[in-house]
């Protein structure tokens, strides 16, 4: 039988940042939206339905979970900052140690990190990469890139369980 628009499950409404006028506080603002997004996407589920895949495609919840922890890590404390870093294709699929609670934690304490850094690099302070990248372009970049993952969580969930996002 097909769900009809009441049977169908939703999360809570997340609103939108109010407007501010402070332009790093807007960015840091939106981020955090985001980030809400994503992480009501693993609540109530198991730690099976949180690494489910539609059919081999999409990616799991869990893993865009870890993959923005990673992502975060890799631009602020990396390209920003000049630590060494790498990507890795398994942040997308990661092991059994991973657990909800663990990669949701990891997830607020990375965005706290990231929030405590921004507030401390001019927005115009360039990458160490030598892309002539600034940070302001990075913030945005990180904003790009959860809002991309936001919409594969949305479809992901609603494939699951019919909840539906915003």
């Amino acid at each position: 039988m097909m769900a009809t628009v009441r049977d169908v499950p939703e999360l809570p409404e997340t609103p939108d940042p109010p407007a501010i006028d402070d332009e790093r506080e807007l960015l840091l603002a939106w981020l955090d939206h985001l980030r809400t997004s994503i992480l009501a996407k693993l609540e109530n589920l198991s730690e099976e339905d949180a690494r489910w895949i539609p059919e081999g495609a999409l990616i799991p919840l869990l893993g865009i979970v870890n993959h923005l922890t990673h992502v975060e890590w890799r631009w602020l404390d990396g390209i920003m900052l000049g630590a060494e870093h790498h990507r890795s294709e398994a942040e997308f699929h990661p092991g059994p140690e991973l657990t909800v609670a663990t990669a949701a934690a990891r997830y607020r304490a990375r965005a706290a990190r990231t929030e405590e850094t921004a507030r401390t690099l001019p927005l115009a302070q360039r990458c160490t990469d030598g892309s002539g990248r600034n940070f302001r372009w990075v913030l945005l970049h990180l904003i790009e890139e959860t809002a991309r993952h936001a919409g594969h969580a949305d479809a992901t969930r609603e494939l699951l369980d019919g909840t539906v996002g915003r």
